[in-house]
């Protein structure tokens, strides 16, 4: 199976909060999926902790390399810009990463890179992972956090990004 490819400066182990989730499902592929993912104006649809997604320059909603978006989740302000963009293909798994950032103090700022791995899988299965790393006094705190928010939030996500990919057939 492969693995997420890690940015400098965001190296798990070596960050202030890091998670990885992970769902395998049957008779789904990253064809059905990589539609669900990469149209941020589904996402409310099957992840209750994203909202006021806006694309500044207008674009969207279709993420593509490069593509600059904006969100809510945790209650957090969240600029991103994606980092990587590969569709899946025959024998290749659909990769998009996106570097987001919060604003503010020393206190307020935060830095993630947030990664999916879409990956088709014999026996007519797909791998869904996403892993996310952050720096930053908010990651401090959500990583000492009991249950974990972020862990559990984001195993939310891809749950509903698997039945959204069951149920809803792309455009």
């Amino acid at each position: 199976m492969s693995d997420i490819l890690w940015p400098e400066g965001y190296i798990p182990g070596f960050t202030d909060n890091y998670v990885s989730n992970e769902t395998t499902v049957a008779n789904l592929s990253a064809a059905d999926v990589w539609p669900h993912l990469t149209d941020t104006s589904r996402w409310p649809g099957y992840y209750a902790n994203v909202s006021d997604i806006f694309f500044r320059d207008g674009s969207g909603p279709m993420l593509r390399m490069g593509s600059r978006f904006h969100f809510i989740t945790f209650s957090f302000p969240v600029e991103a810009e994606v980092t990587e963009f590969e569709p899946p293909a025959e024998g290749k798994p659909g990769r998009i990463a996106w570097h987001g950032w919060v604003d503010g103090t020393t206190k307020d700022r935060l830095d993630v890179h947030h990664a999916w791995l879409i990956e088709d899988l014999d026996g007519n299965r797909v791998r869904i992972l996403t892993q996310e790393t952050q720096n930053g006094y908010p990651a401090k705190a959500m990583a000492e956090a009991k249950p974990n928010p972020m862990l559990n939030a984001h195993q939310d996500w891809i749950d509903g990004l698997a039945m959204a990919s069951r149920t809803r057939p792309p455009a």
